[in-house]
């Protein structure tokens, strides 16, 4: 699952996304249109509640629960959403939010500056592995004045925080419906956002329908939207093609996406936009082999990111050599400057340092259900190139979503893949997330320089361009430890009904589907 002042350019780069093939002459169909969008993808949730998810859930969230700052259409920046005004004072400590008047959950209970704070606070009560808590470090204490005025105190300057409390990690929910000290179980949703949960079945739809107590920013132009998710990109892509989806939204495969380029399928319009969205490997510390930093380093110097983006993704990603992708401020090329090209020989070199002279058992897991079919060929392509190498045997192993995060949080894996979709479009939500005891990957990364000093160094300036020299130290301190390796870089791809108009803005600076930018259009 946020940024701060600075970055324009580039994060609205990434908010604007251009057609680039078929053309219809349409108007907008208005959200009296009684058919339901039908969305699909690869990126089913995780869970249901917010404070057990700092995942792809929060593509759901977005639509379901409020936050009290969002992204309207084309702000790169948060606004007010649940909240009037928002503001700073006392050197980015202090954070005060005045909430709009009259909001109510879609029950009708009403959701004042109370249930803001409970909502944050039962995110650090519970403290879920798993859970969106981390976000929280620098908050010291939430505080509710009266019915509308939120007041949160930070225990240091931190400009980020607004766009923390954007994520829908900080989605608010009912004091009246979730437990404060538990997660709620019984697979229901109340929320305020401008859709309410109608039905779920889990890894298979979702189903939304208008909230007629919604008040916020959202404009709906559809009364309704069925959410459908896929293990398999073929599928996906034939029921496009089929008419059985209106749209499609993460996981085509490659092939799909250069067929629809090339005017593949009739009626249908591909949508392609820059994206900075990343896929990286992890290494577990604890592991006997790969916690040894030169075993981390030979797999660093061997691994040829072109060769993943050409053969297995026919170019639709781009080689990413830093934890933060090119695109955003402080940018670095840190890995290709430690390692530079690909090479056997050096990686032998490291690995006999060492006095490591047998070839090293590695067994490598990816999630078999969450990024698409491609996953499996890319693990396959890394398996062939560590062993090719002949220093390296290399076993796969792959797990559906649900149960590979228990997985990985429980340190069951050596080395795993994962994918990381920003909490917000700022270096730091590449770097700050992945280090300290409690971070996104579920193990525990000490490295004090970049949690102490750069970071803190960082948040105290709301310019972001003022803080490049940070931030790339940090991603230099990454590339030295070698505990986390970049992969790819992601492109953006939607696939649309030609009937379908809205896919364009639909997509928030995280790349979050905003549903309710979605309508049919209505010739002339």
């Amino acid at each position: 699952m946020f940024n701060r002042n600075r970055c324009l350019q580039s994060a609205a780069a990434v908010a604007s996304i251009t057609l680039v093939a078929g053309c219809s002459v349409f108007s907008d169909g208005g959200p009296d249109s009684k058919d339901p969008i039908v969305v699909g993808t690869t990126s089913a949730p995780s869970t249901l509640d917010p404070a057990a998810s700092w995942d792809q859930s929060w593509e759901l969230f977005r639509n379901i629960y409020q936050t009290l700052l969002s992204y309207p259409d084309g702000a790169t920046t948060p606004q007010p959403d649940a909240a009037e005004k928002c503001s700073f004072s006392q050197s980015n400590t202090v954070y005060t939010c005045e909430l709009r008047d009259g909001l109510t959950f879609s029950n009708g209970n009403k959701l004042d500056a109370q249930a803001v704070k409970y909502s944050i606070d039962r995110i650090e009560k519970i403290n879920v592995s798993t859970g969106p808590a981390g976000l929280l470090g620098s908050l010291d204490r939430v505080q509710a004045l009266g019915d509308r005025q939120v007041v949160f105190h930070l225990n240091k300057p931190d400009a980020t925080f607004p766009f923390v409390l954007a994520t829908p990690g900080m989605s608010i929910v009912d004091p009246a419906e979730y437990p404060a000290d538990k997660l709620r179980k019984d697979g229901k949703v109340l929320g305020s956002g401008p859709y309410n949960l109608q039905s779920y079945q889990e890894g298979k739809q979702a189903v939304l329908v208008g909230n007629k107590h919604y008040k916020g920013f959202a404009d709906r132009k559809n009364n309704a939207v069925t959410i459908r998710y896929y293990q398999d990109s073929g599928a996906l892509a034939d029921d496009l093609r089929n008419k059985k989806l209106d749209l499609t939204f993460r996981g085509l495969a490659a092939d799909d996406v250069i067929a629809f380029q090339g005017q593949g399928a009739k009626d249908i319009d591909l949508i392609e936009g820059p994206s900075i969205e990343i896929e990286y490997l992890v290494f577990n510390p604890k592991d006997p082999w790969v916690g040894k930093a030169a075993v981390r380093r030979a797999i660093a110097q061997l691994i040829n990111r072109s060769e993943i983006a050409h053969r297995i993704y026919k170019d639709t990603v781009e080689p990413l050599y830093s934890m933060v992708p090119a695109g955003l401020t402080g940018h670095s090329t840190a890995f290709f400057d430690d390692f530079g090209d690909p090479s056997v020989t050096k990686a032998a070199k490291i690995l006999s340092g060492a006095g490591i002279h047998q070839k090293v058992p590695l067994t490598l897991w990816y999630t078999t259900d969450r990024y698409g079919s491609a996953t499996a060929k890319e693990f396959r392509e890394i398996k062939r190139q560590l062993e090719a190498s002949g220093l390296f045997t290399v076993t796969l192993q792959g797990r559906p979503w649900n149960k590979y995060v228990v997985g990985y949080q429980k340190g069951e894996y050596p080395v795993f893949g994962r994918g990381w979709s920003p909490d917000f479009p700022d270096a730091d939500n590449f770097i700050a997330p992945f280090v300290g005891e409690q971070n996104a990957v579920g193990t525990p990364y000490a490295s004090p320089r970049i949690t102490n000093v750069l970071l803190p160094q960082s948040r105290r300036e709301s310019d972001r361009a003022q803080v490049v020299k940070e931030f790339r130290e940090a991603q230099s301190i990454l590339a030295d430890d070698a505990r986390l390796l970049p992969l790819w870089q992601g492109k953006q791809y939607l696939a649309a009904s030609a009937d379908i108009s809205g896919a364009e803005r639909s997509l928030d600076p995280s790349a979050i589907m905003m549903m309710w930018d979605l309508s049919r259009k209505t010739s002339w």
